[in-house]
Formats: C-alpha cells, sequence, structure tokens
C-alpha cells in the first residue's frame, strides 16, 4: 500500500482584509488560520503514517512571500522529514518561481520541481516505487497548457501528476495552464493531483483519478464550508480510494433568516441566535465567521431600514458571541427585506398596481430586457463623478433582478400610501 497526502492552495500568510474592527482575539485566529491549517497537515502526515506530501501550487499567498511563511513551511517539512515522511510541491501563480524568497535550505526529504517538467521516484532505489512527476510555474501568468510538457506514463509504475492547473472553462478561476479532462485522461497516469480551483472536486475517480482538494482554509465569505486535504490511498497496485480530511480552523457561512413570521425585535433577537447555534452546530467545532442575510416581507421591514438598526443588530449579536469558544463573528448582515404586502393579491388586481407588478415581474424574468437595462448602466457607471460612489463593474444580472425588487418596494411603499 502507498499512502500519500494531496493539499494545495495553502496561501500562507493570506492578509484577510477587514480585520481593523474585530475584536484582537478573533482577528488573530483569523491572521494564524492558514498556519494553523499547514500544521494540521503536518500532523495528519505523521498521524496516519503517509509516505508523502504533495502540494500543487500556491504555497505562499503572493509572490513576495513572507519571511514568516517561508520559516513556516520549512519548518513543517523538517518534521515531515523527521518522521521519514517525503514532500513533493510545485509552485502556482501566486507563488511563482521568479517571485522573492529568502536563502532557507530545503530538507532533504523534499523536492521542489522546477520549471521544467521531471518525474521523481518516491524511493530512487525501487524499480517499481510510484513516480510523481511535476512542474512549477515559472512567472505568475502561465496562459498555454503544461500538459505538453509532461512524458508518457512509465509501464509498470504509479504514476501521480503534481499541476497547478485550471482544468475546464466554467471553474471561476484564471485560466492559468489550461487543460481539459479528456487532455488528462489521454496521458494514462494514475493520479493528478491538481491546484489552483478552490472548490474541492473530484473530477473523475478512475483511470485517472482527477482531484482538485480546495484551499485548506477559506479565506473570505465566497468561500463557505469546510476546507482540507485528501488522504489518498493506492492498494493492489493501482486501486485508489480517497478521504477528504478538513484541516480549517475557522468556517466561512452564509446564514439566511426570513422575518415574515417575527412580530418584534425581540423575537428577531431570539430567531437570530438559534441561528447562530445552529450554524456552529455544524461547523465541526471550528470558528465561525458568517454573513447575515435578512430576507421575506414583515412588519420588521420598517425598523430595518431605520439609520443604525442594522449596525446596532450585528454590534449585539457580536457581542456575546466572539468571546466563546469557538467564537462566532458576523462580518455583515444584509437586508434585503419588503414591506408586509399581500403581493399575490396585488398581482392579480386589474388596476394601476397590478399591472406595475406584472411589467417587474416580466422584466426581471426576461434577460434581453435586463441586459438592456445594464447597457443603459454603462454611462452611469463610466461617469467621472459618479464612479467613485460605485463599485467597479456593472452590476450582473442577479443584481439587477435584486434591485428591481429594490425599486418595487419603494415604489409600492409609495402608491400604497396615496390610496384612498
Amino acid at each position: 500500500m502507498f499512502r500519500f497526502v494531496h493539499a494545495a492552495d495553502l496561501h500562507l500568510d493570506s492578509p484577510f482584509r477587514g480585520l481593523a474592527d474585530l475584536a484582537p482575539h478573533v482577528a488573530s485566529v483569523l491572521q494564524q488560520a492558514t498556519f494553523d491549517a499547514y500544521d494540521a497537515i503536518i500532523d495528519l502526515c505523521i498521524e496516519r503514517d503517509a509516505d508523502a506530501l504533495l502540494v500543487a501550487g500556491d504555497v505562499f499567498d503572493s509572490a513576495d512571500r513572507s519571511l514568516k511563511a517561508q520559516l513556516r513551511f520549512v519548518d513543517g517539512l523538517q518534521r515531515l522529514g523527521d518522521a521519514g515522511i517525503r514532500a513533493f510541491i510545485c509552485h502556482g501563480n501566486h507563488d511563482p518561481l521568479d517571485g522573492w524568497e529568502a536563502t532557507i535550505p530545503f530538507p532533504d526529504n523534499v523536492h521542489r520541481f522546477g520549471a521544467e517538467v521531471e518525474c521523481v521516484a518516491l524511493d530512487p532505489g525501487d524499480r517499481s516505487s510510484p513516480v510523481v512527476c511535476g512542474v512549477s510555474y515559472p512567472t505568475r501568468e502561465v496562459r498555454e497548457s503544461l500538459l505538453p510538457l509532461f512524458p508518457p506514463r512509465e509501464t509498470g509504475r504509479l504514476t501521480i501528476g503534481l499541476m497547478h492547473a485550471n482544468v475546464g472553462t466554467d471553474t471561476g478561476h484564471e485560466s492559468y495552464a489550461p487543460c481539459s479532462l479528456q487532455d488528462l485522461e489521454a496521458t494514462a497516469y494514475d493520479y493528478w493531483a491538481l491546484g489552483h480551483v478552490h472548490t474541492r472536486q473530484v473530477l473523475r475517480e478512475r483511470s485517472p483519478t482527477v482531484v482538485y482538494p480546495g484551499n485548506t482554509q477559506g479565506r473570505h465569505p465566497n468561500e463557505r464550508g469546510a476546507r482540507g486535504i485528501y488522504l489518498v490511498e493506492v492498494s493492489d497496485g493501482r486501486s485508489i480510494s480517497l478521504e477528504f480530511v478538513p484541516v480549517d480552523t475557522v468556517r466561512w457561512e452564509r446564514i439566511e433568516l426570513s422575518i415574515e413570521d417575527i412580530e418584534d425585535d425581540g423575537g428577531l433577537l431570539n430567531s437570530l441566535e438559534q441561528a447562530v447555534e445552529d450554524a456552529l452546530e455544524v461547523a465541526d467545532g471550528r470558528h465561525l465567521v458568517y454573513r447575515l442575510q435578512l430576507i421575506g416581507r414583515g412588519p420588521l421591514h420598517d425598523s430595518l431600514t431605520r439609520a443604525g438598526y442594522i449596525d446596532d443588530l450585528r454590534e449585539r449579536l457580536n457581542a456575546p458571541w466572539v468571546s466563546r469558544q469557538p467564537f462566532a463573528f458576523c462580518g455583515q448582515i444584509d437586508d434585503v427585506t419588503r414591506s408586509p404586502v399581500d403581493r399575490e393579491e396585488l398581482l392579480r388586481g386589474q388596476d394601476f398596481i397590478g399591472d406595475f407588478l406584472r411589467l417587474v415581474d416580466e422584466a426581471r424574468g426576461d434577460e434581453s430586457v435586463l441586459t438592456e437595462l445594464q447597457q443603459e448602466l454603462t454611462e452611469l457607471y463610466e461617469h467621472t463623478r459618479a464612479r467613485r460612489y460605485l463599485r467597479d463593474e456593472l452590476p450582473s444580472l442577479d443584481d439587477l433582478r435584486d434591485l428591481l425588487a429594490d425599486a418595487e418596494d419603494l415604489a409600492l411603499s409609495g402608491l400604497l400610501e396615496r390610496e384612498p
């Protein structure tokens, strides 16, 4: 049996922007989170008696990698060496070979791949030993496929490819070292240890097994859920099994709560505290950083729109929860609630309000209308004075649907107030 840990996208010393308004101990936990996840990987390798650790790029968060991150990384590799565990490292777009690097010697158990593809045996003295073939990014932007550089699989030996790459076209990431799943299949390698995509995915289970483990620590609200590595076991020559193991210390989540059945402020607080309790319950003992979205129609809508109410609510939530172990921190509250009106009844009306609501529904469901609206907004978003108050890019079609809902609510409030 051969056992290895496949990790990627450690992003050691990731800055976690926006920590200024946090409680000191919360900020401290976040600043150490990527390092703690890395330590957990090293512990796992030793505890599970792994033969090797494979890291598929983006060890560091930036090309100008910090000295702190480099020292911590080498310390972990030395712990592996002391336990007789090999390590195979390649670099990606965040930590290319031409980035700054301190003159810190790496332990003898480590192989760092360069700009040319190499194939390295786990045990150089054993001709049947598994082979790891890998390559690093020489510079940040590698826009061509690296697969043509990889040699054919050596007959009779388990062959693992280690690469930081964008497989497919719909990954949500920059198209660095792009290739297709069919390209990987054509290599006849046994396992492709990939990095770059932060959401874990098993693209193919067999012949070859193609895996993104995702990043080891979520770093912002869009990186929700458990983050970790894959423990890979190879038995009976080429039979491969996968086990995902979380190593993160902080979970990012999104909590959604409807105000529809909540009558007052006290009821809102009780519902929110229960929602936070529930989120912590499924966070596997990790700290929780969450974004709260309030939805639905109800009498609390008017309170939520009062100046300062949302800020007070967020402060009230964080006061008891940030001092707990594990803590729960609310980073943002988004209010998308609506006034307490019976929209369905109004929609059935044969009056101006009914016509107006049907027009809104038609616009929200018609992509051509939304696209035209998007084009009309271009002049505003490119206006020299206006754009300083707007975000950097035009609203997406989903954003426009939300904006139309907000506009509808404002219009309804005015129309209903004017009814006799």
